[in-house]
């Protein structure tokens, strides 16, 4: 049994908080719990409020307010000895490295701050930690590497009872069978995620099971318009909290239904509306993406074949670099598909 789903992330005073509380909200009051504590000679609350600051920041996109707040968390933190709340900064470091494509940075931070959760005694930040390096490796396509963790997590989650964990989890198992085609395996992980998210009231781990669904409905059924419904449904959740990322990421998913669905128009349309919020929050990996749906948009279009075997072999080297295989598989598909010579972009 699950009880209501929490935010963990929102310590200190900020407790009364909610999973599901706007971030722009959020990051006000957390910016004056902040400025009191610091007024106040208080270093581990400046500690904990600068967390909630830190992770408003990077959810909605702003990275270089997120990145000064993480690491002035750490340093009062540090000052407090708080060892559990170094950990949880180390945490949003790590996050915010992973959302901006510093793979190798992501995955420092993130063992450091499992480190310390465990010395700290607090068991909630290094799970979150694990969960973000197994995140890490499926990001980056290493299913066989983070699969057993994405699995132990999830029975720990399960034995804790903590819904958002689980929903986490669930989603991320989800993602790795649909990306290797197992599409009935995913659609049920989906489906649970979004019956526990949704009974423990976990907006976000709402809308991220929603748009895993559409995508099933899409590529498995062919069912266009149910997919869509899904993700207005989704998008509405993501709104409502401001939630910029997951917003950019909703579109780019309707953009790759409306292509599927040969409605290349709208595609291209939601591909460059996905490709301006991915560019304006600075996430590499979501613009990648993106471009690649724009990419084919407009070959379908009638962009000339040169000018798309080019976009697609820029796109190759960029993925090659960064060390995103599944993508990188994608855009070798995309070449395949339009009769491009898959061996220019090495």
């Amino acid at each position: 049994m699950y009880g209501k789903a929490f935010a963990p992330e929102y310590q200190g005073s900020l407790t009364t908080l909610s999973v599901n509380s706007s971030l722009v909200d959020v990051l006000a009051e957390a910016a004056e719990r902040l400025r009191a504590a610091e007024r106040s000679g208080q270093p581990a609350e400046a500690a904990r409020c600068g967390l909630a600051v830190a992770e408003a920041h990077r959810r909605l996109g702003q990275v270089r307010d997120a990145d000064r707040a993480w690491k002035a968390s750490y340093r009062a933190a540090r000052a407090a000895k708080d060892t559990a709340a170094m950990a949880w900064a180390l945490w949003s470091g790590g996050t915010l490295a992973r959302q901006r494509g510093a793979f190798p940075l992501a995955r420092r931070l993130l063992e450091l701050a499992a480190e310390l959760g465990e010395r700290g005694g607090d068991v909630v930040v290094r799970g979150y930690s694990l969960a973000g390096l197994a995140e890490t490796g499926r990001i980056q396509g290493d299913y066989t590497a983070v699969g057993r963790l994405h699995e132990q997590l999830l029975a720990e989650a399960r034995r804790r009872g903590e819904a958002r964990h689980t929903v986490w989890a669930l989603e991320g198992i989800a993602q790795m069978h649909r990306n290797q085609g197992d599409y009935d395996s995913a659609y049920g992980l989906f489906e649970e995620a979004a019956e526990i998210a949704d009974r423990a009231d976990d907006r976000r781990g709402h809308a991220w099971a929603l748009r895993g669904l559409a995508d099933i409905l899409s590529v498995r059924d062919g069912d266009t318009e149910r997919a869509l419904e899904l993700l207005s449904e989704a998008e509405a959740g993501c709104r409502s909290m401001n939630l910029t990322s997951a917003l950019a990421y909703n579109h780019k998913m309707r953009g790759n239904v409306c292509y599927r669905a040969g409605r290349y128009t709208e595609a291209r349309d939601l591909y460059e509306l996905a490709l301006k919020e991915f560019c304006a929050m600075s996430e590499p990996r979501g613009a990648a993406l993106a471009r690649l749906g724009l990419a084919k948009s407009l070959a379908r279009l009638g962009r000339e074949h040169t000018e798309t075997a080019a976009e697609l072999a820029s796109l190759a080297k960029t993925l090659d670099r960064s060390g995103l295989k599944h993508a990188r598989e994608m855009v070798t598909r995309a070449q395949r598909e339009f009769g491009l010579d898959t061996e220019t972009a090495r």
